[in-house]
């Protein structure tokens, strides 16, 4: 479930209110949007949120057929995040390669999705297990959910094997990750926001702050981001907003986010449900004048996984669509994935 707000009023009214309930939706601005339904083309300009994007269009290729399917194996299926996107990958009728990796120890070494068992490897077997893989499954996708420290390791792995590859996985360095895939000519999908609907609220800030560069100069930004406990890293899309804010004019720095992790002040500071402490993604940017007699507030919450889940399946659509028709470009982001109409 998705909700967004955006709210413009004076600066007092705004301390006032942030006072009461920080970063509880407000009415009638917030609104509940269904994951599916950006389902058309949106008509926007193709915009990069990751600077990974360096020519100005993208092939065009035919929409996949309903009974489109590939094998495609999630590294890990032993994170609640990497489960989703297999649960989401086995609805949609993909093939789920019944092999994942994990540095956490489970049951007998194997976890069970979607009534299919699948066998947990330790990490440093992967070069040799995804080699064999490769060849039991031809046109075989690799979808990455691991923690920030295994980002580049794990690029470098897929790229040294030529297996095209997800990666939904925050953090790392992501400049070397894109000249890792670049030098590799591997085809990927690399975004730090899987969600479709953020995705589109992203291109329309970068649209924004390329269109009217400097338009809040001198306005101070505050920052705060809630997610589980268990994500260590800042929000990848605090920073691309953070980026985009900063094209307009606001001088800020990433160590001025304010992290929630805590159960308890998410619960009374954020307004995060309990029931979705576990998962969810809730992010407030409030920009002030600077005589401090207007404020703006920009603000999407997101609980539970699926959204990330089926926007992450339908990249791994996206991406096997351009390899089978050979298409010349091989990196891509979300933007591409949303701007072809490669949604279910």
């Amino acid at each position: 479930m998705l909700s967004s707000s955006f709210a413009v009023y004076p600066a007092a009214a705004a301390a006032a209110r942030r006072q009461q309930r920080p970063l509880r939706p407000r009415q009638p601005f917030c609104s509940q949007i269904s994951t599916a339904t950006l389902r058309r083309r949106l008509p926007m300009e193709r915009l990069s949120i990751t600077n990974a994007l360096a020519s100005p269009g993208i092939e065009s290729v035919p929409a996949a057929p309903l009974n489109l399917s590939f094998p495609i194996l999630v590294n890990s299926c032993t994170g609640k995040m990497g489960k989703a996107v297999a649960e989401a990958a086995v609805s949609a009728g993909l093939l789920l390669v019944p092999v994942s990796f994990s540095a956490i120890e489970v049951p007998d070494g194997k976890v069970e999705i979607c009534n299919k068992e699948i066998r947990i490897h330790d990490p440093s077997e992967s070069e040799h297990i995804l080699l064999s893989i490769a060849k039991d499954y031809p046109d075989l996708i690799v979808v990455d959910y691991t923690v920030p420290d295994a980002v580049n390791a794990n690029a470098e792995v897929y790229c040294k094997l030529g297996l095209p590859f997800v990666m939904g996985t925050t953090g790392g360095n992501r400049q070397l990750l894109h000249k890792t895939v670049e030098d590799a000519n591997v085809y990927a999908v690399i975004s730090p926001q899987m969600g479709k609907q953020v995705v589109a609220f992203l291109a329309a800030m970068e649209i924004m702050s390329k269109q009217f560069p400097g338009a809040f100069s001198g306005y101070k930004l505050e920052v705060m981001e809630s997610h589980q406990a268990t994500k260590l890293d800042i929000s990848g899309t605090a920073k691309a907003v953070i980026s985009c804010f900063q094209n307009l004019g606001v001088s800020f720095d990433l160590n001025q986010v304010k992290q929630v992790r805590d159960p308890q002040e998410q619960l009374t500071l954020v307004g995060v449900p309990e029931e979705h402490l576990s998962g969810h993604a809730f992010h407030m940017y409030h920009l002030t004048s600077p005589d401090e007699t207007v404020s703006f507030e920009f603000q999407h919450n997101v609980c539970g996984r699926s959204i990330y889940a089926e926007g992450t399946v339908d990249a791994a659509m996206f991406l096997h669509k351009k390899i089978q028709s050979g298409a010349d470009k091989k990196l891509y982001d979300m933007i591409d994935v949303l701007r072809e109409g490669s949604m279910r």
